[in-house]
């Protein structure tokens, strides 16, 4: 629950800070955090202005013991009477065929989101300019692998005061004849000195290890190079350089969808590289970074399967469910930065039940291609993230991949704990550990076979 309230980096400073170099480093760290925390509740309350709104209402605790905790009775949880439905247009008319959700259903829910949840990207963000800086021949394992360090270099020259570098790595294996499937995943950042905390996933093999024995490769991208994560950067990053150090409108982009935009310039890059088989790409993300996989799935057409760890709240959890991490919370200064500024309405003057999507409406956007739905057990990561939420997200699109000639979950039942849902084109797999996909990787590999042979 920790990593969601106030991220990994802050985790492991408080959890690993043990010589006197890192009681020091820790101190500069808080005393930075500090200020960006104010910086956020400036800009935060600034929306707020434009949105016409003096006061919210607060989320729940992650804190089991606090007098506000979070919901975790299932009987509470349904408080919402109905959802919407992906395939009802906004004229009350019901899809029936592929070309009416391609041609009129879907553009709607593209826009209520872009509106409502995520934000517009802009019509004029410049162009990227990728450049390898550095090529090195490694052993991962017993596996020789090319490793490729990439700078995609935004062209600032119509603000030069913001400077915005994509920061990318690329490894495939060395042996390869020929251009090789990829998942990207969305690569957490800490500060020099300190270790991430202890996974679950077992030491060996790797992620990226798995990925090499089945002759595929893996990248990972490092989104807060090029947006922060936090309020005080959206004067900054690719979102301030196009706002030319301004701050947002209530419907401009937030940090996930700029996330997204990031993930689909590697793309681009992919597709200019020979080692890399551009319609076998894969994205993969937890936490707030599983937020961000189900947004660029959503978004970016070209990424051939998803793999979305513990999202949660702004993710794939229905955002109805009073269980867990809520809509208010998201709203907060701590994370609305994720959003849209319209977002923060709907824990004011209105409520998650106004919404007018859901985020079974999200995971129906990448319909028809594959998405992996992951969680870890209640018992190790806790109820935070939600994961019959989570699982719901998944059920509900069904119909949807059902129009397009494709599988569903296969049922509306929350399976058992380590029970994998993976003969439909949306699979789920709640695991025995805590908050990381590491013990779902061989499950999701089985169930990416099907599309990559």
């Amino acid at each position: 629950m920790v990593y969601l309230l106030i991220g990994h980096l802050i985790v492991s400073t408080y959890a690993l800070a043990q010589s006197a170099s890192q009681d020091s480093a820790r101190k500069a760290f808080m005393e930075a955090q500090a200020v960006i925390q104010k910086q956020s509740a400036e800009d935060h309350k600034l929306m707020m202005e434009q949105l016409h709104i003096t006061s919210l209402r607060s989320g729940p605790s992650g804190n089991p013991n606090a007098p506000n905790a979070a919901n975790v009775d299932e009987s509470k949880a349904t408080t919402y009477t109905s959802l919407p439905d992906p395939l009802t247009m906004k004229n009350g008319k019901k899809v029936t065929t592929a070309s009416q959700w391609w041609s009129k259903r879907r553009p709607e829910i593209v826009d209520d989101f872009d509106r409502e949840m995520y934000g517009r990207v802009p019509k004029n963000i410049p162009n990227v300019t990728w450049k390898v800086v550095s090529e090195t021949r490694e052993m991962n394992g017993d596996i020789p692998v090319i490793t490729k360090n990439l700078i995609g270099h935004v062209d600032n020259s119509s603000y030069p005061a913001i400077n915005v570098d994509i920061e990318l790595r690329l490894s495939t294996p060395a042996n390869a004849t020929g251009p090789v499937p990829v998942i990207m995943s969305y690569g957490f950042r800490f500060l020099p000195g300190f270790r991430p905390p202890a996974s679950t996933q077992p030491a060996e093999p790797t992620w990226q290890q798995q990925l090499l024995a089945k002759g595929w490769g893996y990248a990972v991208i490092y989104p807060t190079s090029y947006q922060a994560d936090n309020g005080a950067g959206l004067t900054k990053g690719i979102i301030g350089l196009v706002n030319k150090g301004q701050p947002r409108k209530p419907d401009d982009w937030g940090t996930l969808r700029a996330w997204a935009w990031g993930a689909s310039r590697a793309l681009d890059y992919f597709e200019t590289d020979k080692a890399v088989q551009a319609e076998k790409v894969g994205i993969e993300g937890l936490s707030r970074y599983g937020k961000a996989t189900i947004v660029t799935m959503a978004y970016e057409p070209r990424f051939a399967i998803a793999f979305v760890g513990s999202s949660g709240e702004g993710g794939v959890k229905i955002h109805r469910r009073t269980f867990g991490e809520q809509v208010e919370n998201v709203a907060s200064s701590a994370e609305y930065h994720w959003m849209a500024g319209n977002f923060i309405k709907y824990a004011g003057p209105l409520t998650p039940n106004d919404l007018p999507v859901d985020a079974h409406e999200l995971v129906a956007l990448c319909a028809p291609r594959p998405v992996f739905i992951s969680s870890g057990s209640p018992q190790v990561e806790g109820n935070w993230v939600d994961a019959k939420g989570m699982f719901l997200g998944g059920a509900y699109a069904g119909p949807v991949y059902k129009l397009l000639g494709k599988k569903d979950l296969g049922t509306m039942e929350f399976p058992p704990v380590e029970t994998a849902l993976v003969e439909g084109d949306i699979a789920f797999r709640q695991h025995s550990g805590g908050h990381t996909t590491g013990p779902n990787w061989p499950t999701f590999l089985l169930f990416a076979d099907r599309y990559f042979k």
